[in-house]
């Protein structure tokens, strides 16, 4: 077990020297301890892709974020550290989502396949990519959660699939329901976001269900006492509901704060995993 322990940590050493720099391969080995070979299998297995593609996501966070909010698309690019334009692709990280173009145009030439089902919350709406979950949505009326899933990739090609039909979809779907149960579940997901993002969002998995931080002490345990309104940026960013539980973090007087699918499903969320 303090073996198992002991790789974890060197693995997420190594994500947070990913998320500070460009590390290649044999530098992160060497920074951690383990072997090349094994620190790309471990790292694969623990996060679902390799160094190589952690940091290509990394850095297309980084540029999504700023075509988001309206940057030029070249200084954009230069901003996330591609150097020049063609630099995303000789990296690797078109392979990874939308070309820049497509993403500003709201998803265009992107793949996504996604069903509706009754969870023991109400309804959820379970959107995947190739490379896992890209987003949940909860509520009571599906139309309205198609909706918001067209609002957010207007242009892509999106597949509604019956639930339970598709390989690669409904093992999700069914992880996603068992979270709202309030059990542990472990779901691919296609997160994409600032390096400060997935540093929150990280940190929120690994508070254990039925559990609360403040944001306040997130952002002291990523070193950024000044941060809790980034903290709450972050969770207000988060599109993968439940599975990335942005419902544990609460004010610092403990009252529940906000919650994009309103205070009473947070409530019944936190209550479910108690029980559980």
């Amino acid at each position: 077990m303090n073996t198992v322990r002991a790789i974890r940590d060197k693995l997420d050493h190594a994500r947070q020297l990913l998320d500070a720099g460009e590390p290649t391969l044999p530098e992160l080995a060497a920074a951690t301890g383990l072997s090349a070979s094994h620190l790309q299998r471990q790292f694969n297995a623990r996060f679902g892709l390799s160094p190589a593609q952690y940091l290509a996501q990394r850095k297309l966070g980084t540029l999504r974020s700023a075509l988001r909010e309206g940057s030029d698309v070249s200084a954009a690019l230069y901003d996330a550290g591609y150097g020049s334009p063609s630099r995303i692709y000789e990296s690797g990280a078109a392979k990874l989502g939308m070309t820049p173009a497509r993403y500003r145009a709201g998803g265009e030439g992107e793949q996504i396949r996604w069903s509706i089902a009754d969870t023991a919350l109400g309804q959820a709406l379970v959107a995947t990519t190739e490379r896992g979950v890209c987003m949940i949505e909860l509520g009571e009326d599906a139309d309205a959660l198609e909706a918001k899933l067209r609002d957010e990739f207007p242009r892509a090609a999106l597949e509604r699939v019956d639930v339970g039909r598709d390989e690669f979809l409904a093992p999700r779907v069914r992880e996603v329901a068992d979270a709202l149960a309030g059990k542990q579940v472990h779901v691919p997901v296609d997160l994409i976001g600032t390096a400060f993002q997935k540093k929150v969002w990280d940190a929120l998995m690994k508070i254990p269900r039925g559990q609360t931080r403040s944001y306040s002490q997130i952002a002291v345990e990523l070193g950024a006492p000044q941060g809790a309104r980034a903290v709450a940026s972050a969770c207000a960013h988060n599109r993968v509901a439940v599975v990335v539980p942005c419902h544990r973090v609460v004010r610092s007087d403990g009252s529940l704060g906000g919650y994009r699918w309103g205070l009473p499903m947070k409530q019944r969320v936190l209550e479910r995993e108690r029980a559980a």
